[in-house]
């Protein structure tokens, strides 16, 4: 049973269609991937580094300069502000892990959807032949 030229193009127009979808799905993720490093969490982040640099210099210059806290005060408060610093960025990273995550596990389920289809388009061109 062989198709029709019509039927061809019906199914052609399909796929053009499902290309189509897939292209605006592809952008839509680099969209929201772009979000999540893009340029207002990173503004965020680089004031958030700013003011830790900022105040550990502040404290290490007082220390050296002033000797108005108690020795290595300052230089402890420096410790704590970069490992606070260092939670801050873990954090961050697991935020990403995650929804890098989210958007694989949709990916593999489209694909296993699709390769679902194939088969069954697979089994119908086998009764038609």
């Amino acid at each position: 049973m062989a198709f029709s030229e019509d039927e061809w193009e019906k199914s052609r127009e399909q796929l053009e269609e499902e290309i189509k979808e897939f292209n605006k799905e592809k952008e839509q993720i680099k969209a929201l991937i772009g979000n999540i490093g893009g340029h207002s969490y990173s503004r965020r982040d680089n004031i958030i580094n700013f003011v830790f640099l900022g105040l550990i210099i502040t404290l290490f210059t007082l220390e050296i300069t002033t000797h108005w806290l108690p020795e290595f005060i300052s230089l402890e408060i420096s410790v704590l502000l970069v490992s606070i610093k260092i939670v801050l960025m873990i954090h961050s990273q697991h935020k990403y892990n995650h929804f890098i995550f989210w958007i694989l596990n949709t990916i593999e389920y489209r694909i296993n959807d699709a390769g679902k289809r194939v088969q069954k388009i697979e089994k119908m061109l086998d009764k038609m032949n």
